[in-house]
C-alpha cells in the first residue's frame, strides 16, 4: 500500500483534530519480556514483507478503540477510568495465531471471561461518564494482539497465513492494570497506567 493510501485511511478513520485534541485508546499491554517476543514476530513480517505499521504501537489487546479527547480535560478522563470496575487481577493465555482476512494476522488469546467482563465494564463507564461511543468494531469485541495488518498486502497475507495458522505460540501473563495510550502524531505511546 502506498504511503498516500495509508495517510488517506488514517484521515478517513478520524475526523480532523481540533486544537488541543489528541487521540487515545485503552488497552492491556503485556509485560516487557513478552512484548519483546511479540515484537520479534512483528519484525519477521517487517523483514519478509516490509510491514511496519504494527510497530506504531506496543503489543497490546485493545479494550476501547481510538477516540479523540481534549488534553485540557484529561483529569476528567483519568477520573472516569479510575472509577471503572472494580477489577481483580486475572491471567491471559495466548495460544496460536488468528487472522482477519485479507490483511491482519494476530496472536490469539484463549477465551477469558474476566477479560470480557473488564471490557464490558470499561465500555459502560466510558459511555456513561464520558459519552464515548463506537468503542468496539461492528463485529464486537474480539481480543487479539496484532503482529501485521494495514500494510500487509493481500498477496503477502495469502503467502504468510498458512505458516502462521499452524505455528505454535504459547505464553501467558497476569493482568493487573490497563493503559491509556496517546498518539504523539506518529505512533501510540503508553501514557497512563490504571492498576488494580
Amino acid at each position: 500500500m502506498l504511503k498516500s493510501e495509508l495517510q488517506q485511511k488514517t484521515i478517513k478513520s478520524f475526523p480532523e483534530l481540533k486544537a488541543g485534541e489528541y487521540r487515545y485508546f485503552l488497552a492491556i499491554i503485556p509485560p516487557l519480556e513478552l512484548c519483546d517476543k511479540i515484537d520479534s514476530i512483528k519484525q519477521e513480517f517487517a523483514d519478509a514483507y516490509g510491514c511496519k505499521a504494527a510497530f506504531r504501537s506496543p503489543p497490546h489487546i485493545t479494550l476501547h478503540m481510538p477516540f479523540q479527547w481534549r488534553e485540557a480535560k484529561e483529569a476528567r478522563l483519568f477520573e472516569a477510568l479510575r472509577s471503572a470496575g472494580p477489577f481483580e487481577p486475572f491471567t491471559i493465555t495466548l495460544n496460536g495465531f488468528g487472522a482477519f482476512e485479507p490483511r491482519t494476522i494476530f496472536i490469539e488469546p484463549e477465551p477469558c471471561p474476566p477479560l470480557m467482563k473488564m471490557n464490558e465494564s470499561l465500555l459502560q463507564a466510558t459511555k456513561r461518564k464520558l459519552h464515548l461511543f463506537h468503542a468496539v468494531h461492528a463485529g464486537g469485541f474480539h481480543p487479539h494482539i496484532t503482529v501485521a495488518f494495514r500494510d500487509l498486502k493481500k498477496a503477502h497475507f495469502t503467502e504468510a497465513w498458512p505458516f502462521y495458522a499452524s505455528r505454535v505460540f504459547k505464553d501467558e501473563f497476569d493482568v493487573k492494570s490497563f493503559w491509556l495510550l496517546k498518539h504523539n502524531g506518529s505512533r501510540w505511546l503508553p501514557y497512563e497506567e490504571f492498576s488494580f
